[in-house]
């Protein structure tokens, strides 16, 4: 028994297990306790190992949320019918495989008390498959009743064991391959590696792909040092909006609200600063963006990503590849693929159609190819009945061959499940490196060493491994003097390795910036903005700071005062916090205006009396989520309901029964359901806030008084009910059934696509914002474009991404064989559309232009989808000409019998607009 004082968490876990390799190798045996000590006395849940948790910590701090059923109750959830078309796109992704091959069923039993009304006890159990893996998960809060109703699960379900004819047994990786489009940059960068890893042993490259093991390095992952080549192993560090685990960084604005702005150079600003602070940390590879789409407005960690929509997502993850990368740091996109849920993510699987997961799903992993990223992170759960980290369809079939990508896939922290398997069906390094944390044994290492030695894993499949992961390097320019790690991740106060590097610079002022720009008017009776009030009041808990400081609590594990970022590995630390109290204390002493304020949520007394007698009230709320390692309130990183929580909605309904200029922040993670007060005659105007990180009071500020005129728009829709929605969390345990079977049966009918496709009126649709200003759309034209461009689209530095290269005689050399997602005929520019916008007000401000289409009805899309945006700036009176581009690709849909991207015959509807439900300006094209 090891005892780990972790300063937070008190949870013992027991497991015994047997781990196959391969029946070629040497099968180790675990047997082993593990104890976390801690005399904190807050209550816990906690996930081992699949968190990547520094110190392993789970807050829950209040009443649960409404509407959960009883802990206690064990249900087996039954999905209805499974569609004809959901069945047959199903079919079609016939190599897919299954590949999880059960050798031994791990099981652990924890036991945890937590503040849920229903139970204080937890369950535990790893999934059937062939690993250790441990999974502590709360069995407190199965979700509201509307939930259950559409959660898509079946202990029957087809998927526990394949159809014939779905399972195959092997996709092969791309070796030796010829490209049809390889970047400049990667061609030069695997010459280059090819070179250098000239003469190394089997042992020296697998020393590449084997990380260290956990807390064994100064970062969140470690790769060895390799003396006898005079390399010097790599830092891998968290995370999407900033360098986790130190101190003297910024803590930037959640990806969600990057996606607010529908700004491209704003996006690829924040990631060019987020890759220059990971490089002054020395570290090499940022783990970092996260792409997972927001299919279920519940999903825990929808605000580490972009939205609800494929091509929102994927200019988002692009620009922010492209700007991190530009700094030098390897930018890692993830997690790959099907990923949307945190309640049991380590043993359930995401059944997606082959035309979703073309369509949908991996489209921004494309674009993170297209971007040239230097890595990909496999995701924890299986695809379609095999694990993702050794799924050979999504890795060596999708990712490798026809995205063409020449970089390496990394497993997320203990998401791989075999040593031979996962080498030969695509996975190229895994992370941390030892099966189980603290374990001491690695299905690679040694073992990956005798499989190539006996021949169970192909000399040249080694060789490929280290050869993708020193390009990237080459890529990066990293081989050029680069900095070494000056934090520990895992003593990050007054450990000797902690140099406390301030690597901020000014980046305040960006944050302060996409603060503001990723704020969204929903509603505005003309009490907007704030016109110098005599009397203004502040109203609750989210208005002001935290009791515990702004980093109380780990990995941000808890919900007290204002809400800037959600919890889990995704986070930072704040260096500091302004929050809304304090900025708008500072605007009031500019205005003579008198603040009053009162930051309980349930002393509706107080929140009365001081409403009441002001002349506007702002009234603050929230919701929170995270990673499932963390449960917080009940929620096991997945929400339990939409709602507000700190009752939320009785807060704002309270001040609005006394106060006839109510204005209502919402500071959250995702979708809530605002029907309670939405409506109410008094509630005059509702701002959302996001997770606007460490400036979110100025930046709030800004939008209040005026200084910014604001310009945000939804990226996920808002719906009246929660039923609304097309899919939800599947709340079940891992034990109930032990697979869990997430179907997406809704396919390509994601959010807004769900309701067009079902005319569902939105409470506010996707896309949709108000200005101070108002703007008028006329002009539309569509026409082909006259020279055919060799560039796909500017990356927000003025740079550009090569579509169309000459053949080389470098190591990799073109044909029409991997990479054929990627050729010139398919992606370059084929077409533009473009629209005048005017100003029609007397302010100036930001319009974001929204270019959607509408494809001809026999092709099965959607009634309208979003192909591309441009964010502008008009004065009064002032007219400015947007373009698009428009690529083969963007104007396909992906043929399922025919397995290619496919133009409809027919008219197309072009439609410029304001959001997904606005007329707008339109015309009708034929693309051929």
């Amino acid at each position: 028994m090891r005892v780990l004082d972790l300063g937070a968490a008190a949870l013992v876990v027991t497991h015994v297990a047997a781990l196959s390799l391969n029946a070629t190798l040497p099968i180790p045996t675990l047997l082993d306790s593990i104890t976390f000590a801690s005399s904190n006395q807050t209550s816990y849940t906690s996930t081992v190992p699949s968190s990547r948790s520094t110190s392993t910590t789970s807050q829950s701090q209040s009443a649960s949320a409404p509407g959960t059923a009883a802990a206690s109750s064990v249900t087996t959830h039954k999905v209805s019918a499974t569609s004809s078309a959901y069945q047959s796109s199903i079919t079609a992704f016939s190599t897919a495989h299954h590949t999880h091959n059960t050798t031994v069923s791990a099981v652990a039993n924890a036991t945890s008390t937590t503040t849920h009304t229903t139970s204080t006890t937890s369950h535990a159990t790893s999934s059937t498959a062939n690993a250790t893996s441990i999974a502590a998960n709360t069995t407190s809060a199965t979700a509201s009743a509307s939930a259950t109703a559409s959660a898509g699960a079946n202990a029957t379900c087809g998927f526990c064991t394949p159809a014939p004819g779905y399972d195959d047994p092997h996709v092969p990786a791309p070796l030796a391959a010829t490209y049809a489009h390889i970047s400049p940059a990667w061609r030069r960068a695997h010459a280059r590696a090819a070179a250098r890893l000239a003469g190394w042993t089997v042992e020296e490259k697998v020393a590449l792909v084997t990380g260290v093991g956990w807390e064994r390095g100064r970062c969140v992952g470690n790769t060895a040092d390799v003396p006898s080549q005079d390399w010097t192993g790599w830092c891998l560090e968290d995370s999407p909006l900033g360098v986790r685990d130190t101190d003297f960084n910024t803590a930037f604005p959640a990806g969600i609200n990057a996606a607010a702005t529908w700004d491209k150079e704003l996006i690829y600003r924040r990631g060019k600063a987020m890759g220059q602070e990971h490089v002054g940390k020395g570290v090499n590879v940022a783990l970092g963006p996260m792409t997972n789409m927001g299919r279920v407005a519940a999903g825990g960690r929808n605000w580490e990503g972009f939205g609800a929509d494929p091509y929102l997502s994927g200019w988002c993850t692009y620009q922010t590849i492209k700007g991190m990368q530009k700094a030098g740091v390897q930018a890692t996109v993830k997690h790959y693929v099907g990923n949307e849920q945190e309640r049991n993510r380590t043993t359930s699987s995401s059944n997606l159609g082959d035309r979703a997961m073309r369509e949908v799903y991996t489209h921004p992993f494309l674009r993170a190819i297209q971007a040239d990223v230097a890595a990909v992170m496999c995701s924890y759960n299986l695809v379609n009945g095999s694990w993702a980290c050794q799924n050979s369809k999504t890795l060596n079939g999708i990712l490798k061959t026809d995205f063409g990508f020449p970089g390496y896939v990394m497993s997320d922290w203990n998401a791989q499940h075999s040593g031979v398997q996962s080498a030969n069906y695509g996975l190229d390094m895994t992370m941390p490196g030892d099966i189980v944390m603290l374990d001491g044994l690695s299905y690679w290492g040694q073992n990956l060493t005798d499989a190539v030695n006996n021949g169970s894993v192909a000399t040249d499949r080694l060789d490929d491994m280290a050869q993708r992961v020193v390009a990237a390097w080459y890529l990066l320019g990293q081989d050029k003097a680069y900095p070494s790690p000056n934090f520990n991740a895992f003593n990050n106060t007054n450990g000797p390795q902690d140099e406390h590097v301030d690597v901020q610079d000014d980046h305040y002022k960006i944050v302060r910036e996409i603060g503001a720009a990723s704020t969204i008017l929903l509603k505005n009776n003309g009490v907007l903005p704030l016109k110098r009030p005599r009397k203004l009041a502040l109203l609750g808990s989210d208005a002001g700071p935290s009791s515990l400081g702004p980093n109380g609590y780990s990995d941000r594990g808890g919900d007290d005062g204002t809400l800037a970022m959600g919890w889990g590995s995704g986070t930072a630390n704040f260096p500091y916090l302004v929050d809304p109290l304090m900025a708008i204390q500072h605007e009031a002493i500019r205005n003579h205006t008198m603040v009053q304020w009162t930051l309980q949520d349930y002393d509706y007394v107080a929140v009365q009396s001081t409403a009441e007698l002001s002349d506007v009230a702002i009234v603050f709320i929230n919701a929170d989520s995270g990673e499932g390692y963390i449960t917080v309130d009940g929620n096991e990183g997945d929400r339990n309901n939409l709602s507000a929580w700190h009752s939320g909605d009785d807060l704002v309904l309270a001040a609005a029964a006394v106060n006839n200029n109510t204005v209502v922040v919402v500071h959250s993670v995702g979708p809530l359901i605002v029907e309670p007060w939405i409506d109410h005659a008094n509630v005059t105007a509702v701002l959302w806030a996001g997770l606007p990180g460490q400036e979110t009071g100025n930046a709030l500020a800004d939008v209040l008084y005026g200084h910014v005129n604001p310009s945000g728009r939804l990226p996920y829709t808002i719906a009246r009910n929660r039923s609304d929605y097309p899919a939800d969390i599947l709340y079940v345990n891992t034990d109930v059934p032990a697979e869990p079977q997430v179907n997406y049966t809704e396919g390509i009918f994601i959010d807004y696509r769900h309701f067009l496709q079902n005319d569902i009126k939105p409470r506010f649709p996707f896309g949709f914002g108000l200005s101070y200003t108002t703007f008028s759309y006329s002009n539309i034209s569509v026409g082909e474009i006259a020279s055919a461009s060799k560039r796909w689209v500017t990356d927000g530095s003025g740079g550009t991404s090569v579509a169309n290269e000459t053949a080389s005689d470098d190591t990799y050399t073109y044909n029409a064989t991997v990479g054929r997602f990627l050729v010139a005929s398919l992606q370059k520019p084929r077409w533009q559309v473009t629209a005048s916008i005017t100003n029609t007000g007397g302010l100036a401000g930001h319009e974001v232009a929204q270019l959607y289409l509408s494809f001809p009805p026999a092709s099965g899309e959607p009634p309208r989808v979003l192909r591309d945006f441009a964010r502008v700036f008009l004065g009064p009176a002032q007219t400015v000409q947007v373009a698009f581009s428009l690529s083969r690709y963007d104007v396909s849909y992906w043929d399922v019998v025919a397995q290619d991207w496919a133009v409809a015959d027919g008219e197309y509807g072009v439609i410029v607009a304001r959001h997904v439900e606005d007329d707008g300006v339109a015309t009708t094209f034929t693309f051929a």
